[in-house]
């Protein structure tokens, strides 16, 4: 038997295991995760996601696709947030399956348009279609309480000059919606030969389409420079570590005197107390405002009161001047699941017995707000805190609000050796890119990170390796982004592509069995509409492909 009819009899009789495919499933699904940092492999994401594309498309029922669809979800959550495992021990695993579900009708999607041999017609309705399902993935599990918008994969693009003047057309939504389309087009062009043409032409217009974008997209125009001062204490552990931590930020804020600075930021969590209840503190932080000849963003992590009168933990970006407190204050409004409160805590409080869960809720804050520094010669700064900066509605709300600077107070210190900290960081180019204002990432341990308006990396970061402070000349712009004015449209598309589908199998499913629906080899097939699950386990993939095959283990 020759060697290519070997392997491809040893591939069908894995694939035709329930527990090796689920396996495969699985590691194909974690695959894109490379393509974030820290490996950072980034042109991976462009063929990370093949191997699962074809694992689905092989599936013999649409019950199985619907599985190995919902297995590559989970194995992609576990790996874009494997480091939270020390925080949440073996309940991250119950979160990646649940969430994985929603790669479950993915799963269906990919079967019914990759399946058999497509036609030029069905080829480029799968590289249209297939992106938008993955997309409303990405929308749904971008709501806070399930987790957030952590691993969207057009974040894997965050140094990528074309892929950020996307994201200055729509967001990291049309980056994802590109990263998708191109693994749709190779996974075709490996199983369609009589499409090829096609895929290759898709390929052009989209390499075309991309380099359009970067001539005629408008961007905001420069403006000035600010100097920004991040001072990062590093690593401080074990008993009196808020007060030592605050001593060590004091001692690097006093060496930037006579750097004519604009502004200093200190990370999230860098103040312990609540600055009102203690003048003591504040006069410490003033003293450094009037030494170094500019006021200094810090952040409050303590039991405060609100302005409505609520009391409770807040995490607070404060503001304060040479005179003391200027009375600007941000309370974090989106907060961190499980490491900030505990959703529905009645029924799941118990996960605070497993790992680092809160023990106790912190208040959410009432809105955004945009400071301006009275020693900052009219500069506009939007605060977020922490994972904020992941939500591309937040920083594009502060844009519109008139914030010239974006700033992210963050903390990692509880993932400092895992991939966390540079994952979070690159966020922070697409920020800028998304809305044309330069970006501050300022941690306690790293990594922090300044980019420019357009998402360029301006100076050095400073590691995680790192105690130290470092000024940068922040270059301003002015001006307004596509995806400042117009918004999350991708989303809307992607939304109306589906609908439309939706509604063309839905007037196939009522079509007289006669005159069926034309599947993708061209062969009459159920529509993926049909009700039942009959429906949905018949015409085996090979078998629309004209041979003979048996049902693959349920």
């Amino acid at each position: 038997m020759p060697s290519g009819s070997v392997g491809h009899a040893w591939g069908e009789r894995i694939l035709g295991s329930a527990l090796w495919r689920a396996g495969a499933a699985l590691l194909a699904g974690a695959l894109p995760a490379l393509a974030f940092p820290a490996p950072g492999l980034w042109w991976l994401a462009y063929a990370a996601l093949v191997p699962l594309l074809l694992l689905i498309r092989s599936a013999g029922t649409g019950r199985r696709a619907a599985l190995d669809g919902w297995l590559g979800g989970t194995g992609y959550m576990l790996a874009v947030h494997h480091w939270l495992m020390p925080s949440l021990h073996v309940f991250i695993v119950v979160l990646a399956a649940l969430l994985g579900l929603l790669w479950a009708p993915w799963g269906l999607l990919v079967s019914r348009l990759l399946r058999g041999r497509p036609s030029g017609a069905g080829f480029v309705a799968a590289v249209i279609v297939v992106p938008s399902g993955w997309l409303m993935i990405e929308a749904v599990r971008s709501w806070e309480g399930l987790g957030g918008p952590w691993g969207l994969l057009g974040a894997s693009q965050w140094q990528v000059t074309p892929a950020l003047r996307l994201a200055s057309v729509g967001g990291v939504w049309l980056v994802s919606l590109l990263v998708v389309a191109v693994n749709t087009v190779l996974a075709l062009l490996l199983t369609a030969p009589a499409a090829r043409a096609v895929g290759v032409g898709t390929l052009v217009v989209g390499a075309v389409a991309v380099g359009a974008v970067g001539v005629w997209a408008p961007q905001p125009e420069r403006s000035g420079t600010a100097r920004i001062a991040v001072v990062q204490p590093g690593v401080v552990e074990g008993p009196g570590s808020v007060q030592r931590r605050f001593a060590r930020s004091e001692e690097l804020t006093r060496s930037l005197a006579g750097r004519e600075l604009d502004l200093v930021v200190w990370g999230e969590s860098s103040v312990g107390v609540d600055l009102v209840r203690r003048p003591d503190v504040t006069a410490r932080i003033a003293a450094l405002a009037r030494l170094v000849g500019a006021d200094v963003l810090v952040n409050v992590d303590a039991r405060q009161t609100d302005a409505t009168g609520r009391t409770g933990i807040f995490k607070s970006a404060v503001l304060v001047g040479p005179d003391g407190l200027t009375g600007d204050r941000y309370d974090k409004m989106r907060l961190v699941p499980f490491g900030e409160y505990i959703p529905a805590r009645s029924a799941l409080g118990w996960a605070t017995s497993m790992g680092k869960a809160a023990g106790e809720d912190r208040l959410r804050g009432a809105g955004p707000v945009t400071m301006t520094p009275p020693g900052a010669h009219g500069l506009h700064i939007g605060p977020l805190v922490c994972f904020e900066s992941a939500f591309p509605d937040m920083s594009r709300r502060l844009t519109r609000d008139g914030a010239q600077l974006l700033i992210a107070q963050s903390s990692t210190s509880s993932f400092q050796n895992g991939w966390a900290p540079g994952q979070h960081a690159s966020l922070g180019a697409l920020r800028a890119a998304e809305n044309g204002r330069p970006m501050v990432h300022a941690t306690l341990t790293g990594i922090s990170a300044v980019y420019g308006p357009q998402g360029q990396r301006v100076g050095a970061p400073l590691g995680t390796d790192a105690s130290a402070a470092a000024v940068y000349g922040v270059p301003l712009a002015h001006g307004t982004t596509l995806y400042v004015r117009l918004g999350d449209w991708p989303l809307y598309g992607a939304l109306g592509v589906l609908a439309a589908f939706c509604a063309v199998e839905g007037l196939r499913a009522v079509r007289r069995p006669g005159d069926g629906p034309v599947g993708a080899a061209g062969a009459p097939t159920p529509p993926l509409a049909a009700a039942g699950p009959a429906a949905l386990d018949s015409t085996p993939a090979a078998e629309a492909e004209g041979t003979p095959t048996e049902s693959a283990p349920q």
